[in-house]
């Protein structure tokens, strides 16, 4: 038999959006009345900005009490939560029904390649790979080449290393020729 895999959640998904619709616009103020000024919000330091002390008739400014829904704080859109992955090992202890992974910058063409076989095998979710079946299959590929060139170039190596050994030179000793000192205010 198949187990259903529970859905992601996506009941605080539509809390989330709900709660979205209901949130103002922040807008910087007073960028409605200078164009010099950007919309994106900025905090109001002034003495006597009126968004500051939240006088009536001013909008809303930014505060804690706008924020999302507990339950739907730190989830992807796509309803799973986001978990950073740097290798191969930390895949295999996410849950994939509920956690999706994400795969550090910092990985390298190899190892994420090893990371995508893995994530495919284990059924998890990844965030930033877009995985078509031409691709996957040209990264294995890839992955077996690199390996291959590897295991002959070490090879190749270790057959020159025991080539040069038996090729030690024998160097005659050279005729040493005395020096005569040269002293001070002396012609040759």
């Amino acid at each position: 038999m198949t187990e259903k895999k529970p859905s992601p959640s996506r009941s605080a998904l539509r809390l989330r959006a709900r709660a979205k619709n209901k949130k103002p616009k922040f807008l910087r103020p007073e960028s409605w009345r200078y164009s010099r000024f950007s919309l994106s919000w900025r905090r109001p330091r002034g003495l006597d900005n009126k968004v500051r002390q939240k006088v009536k008739g001013w909008p809303a400014g930014v505060s804690t009490g706008y924020k999302g829904p507990k339950i739907a704080r730190g989830l992807h859109p796509s309803g799973y939560r986001e978990v950073l992955v740097y290798n191969a090992d930390e895949l295999s202890k996410l849950d994939p029904n509920t956690q999706a992974a994400r795969i550090a910058h910092s990985v390298g063409k190899r190892k994420r390649a090893l990371m995508i076989a893995e994530a495919k095998k284990l059924n998890v979710k990844l965030l930033n790979v877009k995985i078509t079946p031409e691709t996957a299959e040209a990264e294995e590929e890839e992955t077996e080449e690199e390996e291959e060139e590897q295991v002959e170039e070490e090879a190749e190596e270790q057959a020159e290393k025991k080539e040069e050994k038996p090729k030690k030179k024998e160097k005659a000793p050279k005729e040493a020729k005395p020096k005569a000192k040269k002293k001070k205010g002396e012609k040759q």
